[in-house]
């Protein structure tokens, strides 16, 4: 069946149905046929979409109703991807963004004295850093490098700039140390300060110390010059020991060699301060002392060692250093210092007497 013969007979319904409900009295009875025509019309609609559906899409009714439809219900417009993008372009990283102080590492950063730089006790060295200015701000001559944390090195804790460094330019800042006086490794670690005293470092948020990092080794060769042996022991057998072991000595305690005892009679030596202020072991009565070097003595060596009466300033004598010595009772032997304690100042020996015919 053709579309339009359908229209037609859906034309013809429409009006018998009218027609109908004229002749019939008015009550309720009326409600229920207006439905049931109702009803008969959605029932042909039906019917008509489901021709038009089988229809080409060709044909002329068909196109007609769709023009309709669309004229009713007008479309609402969709933004494109390419609008909303052109109205929203993406943003940049704006400059203003870095820090008024920050620092940056130079080229290279550390002039002198890399990290784990190999270095004699109580030695003398001058450490320069390469910085760069990597804000936005000029360094001025009230700007400086101030210590941060570690081990000072005997360093100044504040060095002023030597002069004005703009934003990208680079400044070489050299600060004079000392090793300290014990083996080990050692680090020192620096800021910037600005001239409102506000500390600031290397890194992106510019927090980050930059440091000196050393290794202090205990020297082969002594200080002071070695006693040379002018014999060589002719016995092969060990000598006997009268006494040996450790033994702390605080400011003003004598020892005795041949006991190790301290302040127990027939002392040997004696450890106090001079007036210098230094620290020394200082020979009692006819004992006898000297330094011998970093290597061990023996028996021979001890007893061909060129002893005195003097003084042996602990300041001036590297730790782990041997000493040779004669006590009141004319036997040989040798002493190691240890350690000294920079709080208390206490000495710490390790002594051995030799017992001889």
């Amino acid at each position: 069946m053709k579309p339009l013969n359908i229209t037609k007979i859906l034309f013809i319904i429409l009006i018998a149905a009218v027609l109908t409900g004229c002749n019939l009295p008015r009550s309720s009875e009326n409600i229920t046929q207006t439905l049931s025509v109702t009803q008969a019309y959605q029932t042909v609609e039906a019917r008509l979409t489901e021709s038009t559906e089988l229809t080409p899409q060709s044909m002329t009714p068909t196109a007609t109703i769709l023009s309709q439809t669309a004229s009713v219900t007008p479309a609402t417009p969709t933004p494109t991807v390419g609008i909303t993008t052109t109205s929203n372009p993406p943003l940049r990283t704006s400059t203003s963004s870095r820090l008024c102080d920050q620092a940056a590492p130079g080229n290279l950063i550390d002039v002198t004295i890399p990290d784990d730089t190999t270095m004699q006790p109580n030695q003398s060295f001058t450490k320069i850093w390469r910085l760069q200015n990597a804000g936005t701000c000029t360094w001025t001559r009230n700007y400086a490098i101030t210590f941060f944390s570690g081990e000072p090195m005997g360093a100044i804790a504040n060095v002023p700039l030597p002069g004005e460094v703009a934003p990208g330019q680079s400044i070489d800042i050299s600060v004079d140390m000392v090793a300290p006086n014990s083996a080990g490794k050692y680090q020192g670690n620096w800021k910037l300060k600005n001239a409102n005293n506000i500390l600031f470092g290397i890194g992106p948020s510019g927090s980050a110390p930059f440091w000196v990092r050393i290794v202090v080794v205990q020297t082969a060769t002594p200080t002071l010059t070695p006693q040379t042996p002018t014999a060589t022991p002719t016995a092969t057998s060990t000598p006997a020991v009268l006494v040996s072991g450790p033994v702390t000595l605080e400011l003003g305690d004598n020892l005795n060699l041949d006991t190790n005892q301290r302040n127990n009679g027939g002392e040997d030596l004696s450890y106090n301060g001079n007036a210098n202020g230094q620290h020394i072991l200082l020979p009692l009565g006819i004992s006898m002392a000297s330094v011998y070097g970093q290597s061990q003595p023996s028996l021979v060596n001890c007893q061909n060692a060129n002893l005195s009466a003097s003084p042996i300033v602990i300041e001036d004598t590297p730790l782990l250093t041997y000493l040779c010595y004669e006590t009141g009772q004319g036997l040989p032997g040798r002493a190691r210092l240890i350690n000294l304690n920079t709080d208390t100042y206490a000495l710490s020996l390790d002594i051995l007497t030799w017992l001889i015919p």
